[in-house]
């Protein structure tokens, strides 16, 4: 059976991972007879969101920790996981995506990605295994791949604006769509970038995750 790490960066879309979307991702990778470990690293989130009312609250919290909620305590530190282990990777999106595990939301173009998020997806890249990403988190894309990669975040000119200065090529699709990179097998889709609702969101994940499966198998994306 394959291995697909889930990359999760806390619980909730405004300090962490986005809730539905990850949950989309573990339920069709389920469905693909595909074994999901989740996985996220062990460190202070940057920020803590009251979601009820989104403001900022003055607490700390761990990113794992947090994480753990989504994945029900099944999730390991991605510090002690190596991505020899695994046949690709999904990162779901949420504003965790770019405050945790990387600082895109606070450093835009000049952003970094966390180490630990960075070595274990070089280490999938570099073994030419697929990766997804979701939402916001195809922002990573521009700095994991080399020039002209591409990815789309969506309709978010803004943002498509910062990743093409640093050479990514942005496509501009609908909710229910994905952008696949055949020559880096890397696929995104835009989810809760633009989708109204869960169903919408719903569309353009199972069929990244269709795509990630399908490369994990040795088979060519369709």
């Amino acid at each position: 059976m394959k291995k697909i790490a889930v990359i999760l960066s806390g619980c909730g879309v405004m300090d962490g991972s986005e809730i539905h979307e990850s949950v989309l991702t573990l339920l069709h990778l389920q469905k693909a007879n595909v074994a999901a470990q989740c996985v996220a690293p062990d460190m202070p989130m940057a920020e803590v969101v009251n979601h009820l009312n989104e403001t900022k609250m003055n607490e700390s919290r761990n990113v794992l920790v947090e994480a753990a909620r989504i994945a029900r305590g099944n999730i390991k530190s991605l510090g002690e996981v190596d991505a020899a282990d695994f046949d690709g990777a999904i990162l779901p999106g949420g504003y965790g995506a770019v405050k945790n595990l990387c600082n895109f939301a606070e450093k835009g173009e000049n952003f970094e990605i966390h180490p630990q998020v960075e070595k274990f997806l070089k280490g999938l890249i570099a073994a030419k295994k697929p990766v997804g990403f979701i939402c916001v988190a195809p922002v990573m894309i521009a700095k994991l791949y080399p020039k002209g990669v591409e990815l789309t975040v969506g309709k978010d000119k803004g943002i498509a604006d910062k990743l093409s200065k640093l050479g990514a090529k942005h496509i501009e699709v609908g909710v229910t769509n994905i952008v696949i990179d055949n020559r880096y097998k890397v696929v995104s889709t835009p989810a809760y970038m633009l989708a109204k609702n869960i169903a919408e969101a719903d569309k353009g994940i199972s069929l990244l995750v269709e795509e990630v499966v399908l490369w994990a198998e040795g088979h060519q994306a369709k």
